[in-house]
């Protein structure tokens, strides 16, 4: 006698489960295609575009060249990779995404102040300005905030801390809020750039040992930035408590890849623990240029000294110690 055995059948939401875990990213096609309109952020790529533009125009007027790479720099990456952040997937799904949301904080925070730093804005806004403008730069440059936020040191710790907040119940609230993605969109990459153009211009003046300190630091921070991805990668419940799917457009179905909340929450923690650890190394790269420009600076005084005042700086140096 035969016996037909039928597998236990499967309802449609654990088949739903099911296809949303085997395709929990979007296709590269779909990834790449999908745009929507930004208004607070055209309006931010706007006001940076004209302030750049004004700057090579005065400087034009004077008669005075500028690099062209740096404008292209400033244009295409910087405010380029900004309006593929805000335009494309990531914003377009960083209300509904974890990962879209938490990948596009860190872009923001990370990619596209280094971006907008390789144009240089500051040393164009030096040349640019009037004497009068550049006292008020300088001065602002030297505010104890500024020289705060880009220190090497205490620069890393910032997104570290803003990092934390993923694993909390904020992160909910504040993926979810439309009056925080426009704070988001405004703030984190200014936040950014207060970290990252005083690091890469060299806007203060480091001995070589207080770099030292800043590289080893650095170092340290490595290790640390992976945390908040770790964290979110290996936890077993939904930290910021939205258990179920949202989507922006009601009524409306979820595309086949959309993940479920707990796996959208590890795929957050995987894109979040790569680009912590990647944004680490332009900053060591950059401090270790800055060292070697110091290094030089100093070595060149030393030779210019006469033997006399090299004998004078060395009894000094000794009487010291």
């Amino acid at each position: 006698m035969l016996v037909e055995v039928h597998a236990p059948r499967e309802t449609p939401r654990a088949a739903t489960t099911q296809r949303r875990k085997s395709t929990a990213t979007p296709s590269i096609a779909e990834f790449l295609s999908t745009w929507s309109f930004d208004p607070v952020a055209a309006a931010a790529i706007a006001v940076g575009a004209v302030l750049y533009g004004w700057g090579l125009v005065t400087l034009r007027r004077r008669g005075e060249s500028w690099p062209a790479w740096r404008a292209w720099c400033f244009y295409l990456l910087g405010l380029g990779s900004f309006v593929w952040i805000q335009f494309g997937f990531l914003g377009t799904w960083s209300h509904d995404l974890r990962w879209a949301f938490t990948t596009r904080i860190a872009l923001l925070v990370f990619l596209v102040p280094m971006m907008v730093a390789l144009g240089t804005p500051i040393a164009l806004m030096r040349r640019a300005f009037s004497p009068r403008g550049q006292a008020v730069l300088a001065a602002v440059l030297r505010s104890w905030p500024l020289r705060l936020m880009g220190n090497a040191i205490f620069a890393p710790l910032v997104p570290l801390v803003g990092f934390l907040f993923f694993l909390t119940p904020a992160a909910g609230a504040l993926r979810l809020d439309p009056g925080w993605s426009v704070a988001i969109t405004l703030f984190v990459p200014f936040i950014g750039l207060l970290m990252t153009l005083p690091i890469v211009e060299d806007t203060h003046s480091r001995s070589s040992t207080f770099i030292i300190y800043e590289f080893l630091l650095a170092l340290v921070e490595l290790l640390l930035d992976a945390i908040p991805g770790i964290l979110l990668r290996l936890n077993g419940s939904v930290l910021d408590g939205v258990a179920a799917a949202t989507h922006t457009v009601a009524g409306a179905a979820l595309p086949h890849w959309f993940p479920a909340p707990l796996h959208d929450q590890h795929l957050s923690g995987d894109f979040l623990w790569f680009l912590a650890e990647a944004a680490d190394v332009p900053v060591l790269i950059a401090l270790f240029t800055r060292w070697s420009r110091v290094d030089r600076r100093d070595a060149k005084k030393i030779d210019d000294l006469s033997d006399e005042e090299y004998e004078a700086a060395v009894r000094a140096h000794l009487e010291q110690r």
